[in-house]
């Protein structure tokens, strides 16, 4: 079971998303959310626009 429980700062100042799996907290940045099953399906629109809205900005540097 995945569940999403926000975003916050982790200690080197990066945005890190918050799940809930198999009932252990676990902090995923935004590049590796494709890396860990299940925690991009988990994200509410919001955040996927979010993240879409970052791609799209990085892909015109």
């Amino acid at each position: 079971m995945i569940r999403y429980m926000g975003t916050r700062k982790n200690s080197e100042g990066a945005t890190v998303y918050v799940f809930i799996v198999n009932g252990l907290e676990k902090e995923v940045r935004e590049h590796a959310l494709k890396q860990h099953p299940g925690c991009y399906e988990a994200l509410p629109a919001s955040a996927k626009a979010k993240i879409a809205a970052n791609r799209d900005w990085l892909s015109k540097l």
